[in-house]
This record gives structure tokens, C-alpha cells and sequence, in this order.
């Protein structure tokens, strides 16, 4: 079992930069990848970037690349989004996920745990 929450959400003016954070407990951290997730009202869950279990690759779904960066720090059992120019259609809740399989980065259904997400409101 993987246990996540996120924190860190909350309101920026467009241009801006918010960080979210996810911290893990359970099952060791180390043991897998991370991904983060974002749904919008009334929209699908859509990927926004995902890390392996060691943090040497990183994947970003192509409207994130350049203004998003994630990462993880294995010995706090945390990963990281942090987000740049941020835009008001970035506006969603952010998840954070557990994947333990492997799989496409891309795909909700290939992760394993998720976290209760962090609201992200972006102001024009």
C-alpha cells in the first residue's frame, strides 16, 4: 500500500509560478515511478509528467514541456511539480500517482495509487 498527499495548491496570477508537492509513505519510494496528473471541471484526467523510480528520466505531456519540471527526493519520500508561466487553462486539480507496473507514462489507468489532489487556480 501507498499512502500520497499533496499540498502546495492554491492561487496564481498568470505568468506566475506555483510548486505542489506529493509525499509518499507505505510501501518504500524508492520501489517506484511517480507521475502527476491534472483534471479540470467537467474534463477527463489528463498526464503532466511523470518520473522514474530513481529520478534519472523524466516524461512531460507536450503543453507542459518548458514551463514544468518534476522531480523527486527518495530520502524525503516526496516528488515535486514545479510550474512556470503558468496559464489560466492550467487551472485544475493536481493528483499525484503511484506507479508500480510498467507501462505507458501517459495512461491513468497504468498508475496504482493516487493521491486526494491539491486545487490549482490560475487568474487571468
Amino acid at each position: 500500500q501507498v499512502q500520497l498527499v499533496e499540498s502546495g495548491g492554491g492561487l496564481v496570477q498568470a505568468g506566475g509560478s506555483l510548486s505542489v508537492s506529493c509525499a509518499a509513505s507505505g510501501r518504500t519510494f524508492g520501489d517506484y515511478a511517480m507521475g502527476w496528473f491534472r483534471q479540470a471541471p467537467g474534463k477527463e484526467r489528463e498526464f503532466v509528467a511523470a518520473i522514474t523510480w530513481r529520478g534519472t528520466d523524466t516524461y512531460y505531456a507536450e503543453s507542459m514541456k518548458g514551463r514544468f519540471a518534476i522531480s523527486r527526493d527518495n530520502a524525503k519520500n516526496t516528488v515535486f511539480l514545479q510550474m512556470n508561466g503558468l496559464k489560466p487553462e492550467d487551472t485544475a486539480v493536481y493528483y499525484c500517482a503511484a506507479k508500480l507496473r510498467p507501462g505507458s507514462w501517459e495512461n491513468v489507468q497504468g498508475y496504482d495509487y493516487w493521491g486526494q489532489g491539491t486545487q490549482v487556480t490560475v487568474s487571468s
